[in-house]
């Protein structure tokens, strides 16, 4: 993931020191986003590609983060799709009119135009490419089909998520056909933000550990594999390669699945012990994570122990470090700092010593 190809993490190759981002790491946490988003629509904000642009280079301005990522939202996707996805204060994303049952497929477009309807996120990776000034990779996202499908029937955030769930149990062949649906449309995005200049991607399932390894085997993993196989073989023939991230969350039980799904990097949550998932992954993927966001509360020493004994554990080499999850509103920016200068610092003593 450094621009320089000679060196890069994601493959597993040697750098100076372990390179580290935060997922939300353009976020709420910082007075100057705050500041920038005052007022304004959310979605609103994400349409606009000098808005996403001024974001996304925010963190940059304050720490030497390795990476930057585009300021956008999974749920663009499902508003590609024809639905109708709004931020409400206080509540989150909430979808008005949800899917029922499986006739409300039917409400969805078949075909997407994929550059007009997601335009403003390539316009976005390619304005924000050019600022960036080859300083960091720039990383392009989305939600996977199995989390974005369970938004799209709960409506909104979920502690169960039952009703999409009961769609897996009820109506697989609907579910199956909606996971299709997304997948198609996930890939030509990702294709998109490759071409407006995104240099790594990463696909977030988010819902992941709402399933069992059955359902997950069933419902996630397939698709997780057919979009890395889909954008890796049209990319192949442009004679591209972008490393990709898969980040499924709480699926402990997938990590060796995951290993083997044509990702360069698996993401891990803060639940999972960095040895044991070196052992599980057996030297196929680099890994990326994990230290619990929460850790960010501790005074800045503590931290630095946190961030040391991490980096024992998963060693320096095909290691990307990260939060196991992404920063929340009411996180002290200097704690961030902290936390990657103590990636940076122990890492460069760790590789000086090998």
């Amino acid at each position: 993931m450094e621009v320089n190809r000679s060196n890069d993490p994601a493959r597993g190759e040697e750098t100076e020191h372990v390179p580290v981002w935060c997922m939300r790491q353009a976020g709420r946490y910082l007075p100057e986003f705050r500041e920038s988003r005052a007022g304004k629509d959310f979605f609103e904000t994400c349409r606009s590609p000098e808005a996403c642009c001024e974001l996304t280079l925010q963190p940059l301005r304050r720490f030497p983060f390795d990476a930057a990522i585009i300021f956008s939202d999974i749920l663009v996707v499902p508003q590609a799709m024809g639905m109708d996805v709004q931020m409400v204060p206080g509540k989150g994303p909430t979808f008005p009119e949800p899917l029922k049952e499986p006739e409300d497929l039917q409400r969805l477009r078949v075909k997407v135009d994929v550059a007009k309807e997601l335009g403003y996120v390539f316009k976005a990776i390619t304005l924000t490419r050019h600022k960036i000034e080859g300083k960091v990779p720039l990383i392009g996202f989305t939600g996977a089909p199995w989390t974005l499908m369970s938004y799209m029937i709960e409506g909104g955030g979920s502690n169960t998520h039952s009703k999409a769930k009961r769609w897996l149990y009820r109506h697989p062949e609907a579910s199956h056909m909606l996971l299709r649906m997304l997948t198609d449309v996930i890939v030509e995005y990702l294709l998109g933000q490759v071409a407006a200049g995104a240099q790594a991607l990463q696909v977030f399932e988010s819902h992941a550990g709402i399933l069992g390894p059955v359902e997950f085997k069933e419902f996630s993993l397939p698709y997780l594999r057919d979009i890395a196989r889909r954008v890796k073989d049209k990319l192949k023939e442009a004679g591209q390669d972008v490393p990709m991230i898969a980040f499924a969350k709480d699926a402990h039980y997938g990590l060796e699945d995951l290993s083997q799904s044509h990702y360069e990097v698996v993401g891990l949550d803060w639940t999972i012990d960095p040895r044991s998932a070196r052992e599980r992954t057996g030297g196929k993927v680099s890994l990326q994570g994990n230290m619990d966001p929460c850790a960010l509360y501790a005074p800045k020493e503590r931290i630095s122990d946190i961030v040391k004994k991490m980096l024992e554990g998963f060693g320096t080499r095909g290691y990307i470090a990260n939060l196991g999850h992404g920063l929340y509103p009411d996180m002290d920016p200097e704690n961030v700092g902290a936390f990657v200068e103590a990636v940076h610092q122990h890492s460069k003593q760790m590789i000086k010593q090998m």
